[in-house]
């Protein structure tokens, strides 16, 4: 062993030696008293509740005494802490939990990976975050999540001063991580971000007041930018592109019998096997007996199938029911985005781009009667809107071409009753279900074109009343939580 070797490692020693028997003497004196910290760490319980769907595979490292690891209610809890007084207590508060002492620069082996892993209030106490960040590759799969929290570092002079009286735990120094700072290391350690934002605006247990600053203020600017914790969720970076893959494209058809052969004639092969599956919704002229007449005509896997609800979201639904491809996508049947452009969806969901990739009508110039000027306003308000809710960028919510895989749609439907069922277009099911589930989504550019046959089905002021209502529901349920 070189010099520097030694006294890195002893220093490293000397490190987790300190933060060790702090640690054990905080679990000891925490069943004696409480301190100012126990509504924060409420406030932190209901935030990874709402973030981690129970029944899950969850790893949290440096659980401490197990309380929000239990919150979680997962399938199979694992904590891990360097601290044998935290793991004992931990076992005796939680026994339907797993614990285990285990220093986070050293992570055990588990038979199986973990659907999520917290890190919460971690990184700030550790010698070597990224030697963590690195441990953790091994212990997850594609689609899991690291959702991580760190103090924002102008709380640093507040907390010493609560250190001081009494009223908080003691704490040794810490790393004072930007969120920069932290994006990095993610980065370099193999992880990209899926969304960042800040919660505890007021870490104290106050009727109307607390509820007030913590779920209401610290999500307007410029409040959010004080608040006492930084959250992020990042995920793997995405594996080798995955050209298997088999597509469903589902084509809702009300009054389009005029498009039909296009489609058949312009959907083009993608992956393993492209198969079209058409829901026709009620239609006044003969759609479903052109799809009917015009299926023979082709060498192509085609489902074909009649709505006994209403809207385009009963129909997407009932398509992506019977849908027996990897990936689903939305195609509508006006043709107002080419199905040329398919293939740019298919490639950036394979290559791991994106988890749910969204169409954008809004960046290149329209051809002239594409959209009505009050429908762009419309649309333009709506996005910028929706973006703020979910905290990822979501330029056009109301374009039909969605893509996303058919085991993530199979989570939000099972999710659906968070929400509420009352959305015709099946857009806003798709995409607040992917917020809730912390999918990256990501938006692609598409050139917008006429509608060459029939007319459009949107009703402007109608669907524009039920938009400001679906406005309501992500904020109640996914912002002001």
């Amino acid at each position: 062993m070189s010099n520097q070797s030694f006294y890195q490692d002893k220093a490293q020693e000397q490190f987790t030696h300190t933060r060790q028997e702090l640690w054990d003497r905080t679990a000891i004196a925490s069943s004696k008293r409480k301190d100012w910290s126990h509504y924060y760490h409420h406030r932190l319980e209901q935030v990874f509740r709402f973030l981690i769907p129970k029944g899950s595979r969850v790893l949290e490292v440096g659980c401490g005494q197990g309380d929000l690891l239990a919150s979680v209610q997962a399938e199979y809890g694992v904590g891990i802490d360097f601290s044998n007084e935290m793991i004992q207590l931990a076992s005796v508060r939680h026994p339907q939990q797993t614990f285990l002492q285990f220093d986070a620069h050293q992570m055990p082996v588990f038979e199986k990976p973990f659907d999520f892993v917290i890190l919460s209030d971690l990184v700030n106490d550790v010698w070597d975050v990224q030697t963590i960040l690195n441990q953790l590759k091994p212990l997850v799969h594609p689609q899991s999540r690291i959702i991580l929290n760190i103090y924002n570092r102008l709380w640093e002079i507040p907390l010493k001063i609560a250190q001081g009286i009494g009223v908080a735990k003691p704490l040794t120094y810490q790393n004072w991580l930007t969120n920069k700072d932290m994006q990095n290391l993610l980065e370099l350690c193999g992880f990209e971000i899926i969304r960042t934002w800040h919660e505890i605006l007021f870490p104290l247990s106050i009727p109307l007041l607390s509820p007030f600053f913590n779920h209401f203020l610290a999500r307007l600017w410029p409040f959010n930018h004080l608040c006492m914790t930084n959250f992020m969720i990042a995920k793997p970076k995405p594996p080798q592109k995955n050209t298997q893959a088999s597509v469903s494209v589902i084509v809702p058809a009300r009054n389009e019998a005029g498009n039909i052969l296009e489609i058949f004639e312009r959907v083009p092969q993608m992956g393993s096997f492209t198969e079209l599956i058409f829901v026709e919704g009620h239609s006044h002229d003969n759609t479903f007996e052109t799809i009917q007449k015009t299926q023979p005509l082709f060498n192509y896997p085609c489902q074909i199938f009649q709505q006994s609800g209403v809207g385009k979201g009963d129909a997407v639904r009932l398509g992506f029911q019977k849908a027996r491809g990897d990936i689903l996508m939305i195609l509508d049947a006006d043709l107002t985005v080419p199905p040329e452009d398919l293939p740019r969806f298919y490639d950036a969901i394979t290559q791991g781009n994106g988890d749910f990739i969204n169409g954008v009508r809004l960046v290149y110039p329209m051809e002239k009667e594409a959209m009505r000027f009050l429908n762009f306003l419309g649309n333009k308000f709506f996005s910028m809107a929706f973006s703020w809710l979910l905290g990822q960028s979501i330029k056009d919510t109301l374009c039909g071409t969605k893509v996303i895989w058919k085991t993530d749609y199979e989570k939000i439907a099972q999710n659906r009753s968070y929400f509420g069922d009352f959305d015709p277009f099946g857009d806003f099911d798709l995409i607040f279900g992917a917020a809730k589930l912390t999918l990256k989504i990501i938006d692609i550019p598409i050139r917008y074109r006429e509608r060459r046959y029939g007319t459009t089905n949107i009703q402007r002021w109608k669907h524009g009343l039920l938009l400001l209502r679906m406005l309501g529901v992500a904020a109640r349920r996914l912002k002001f939580i």
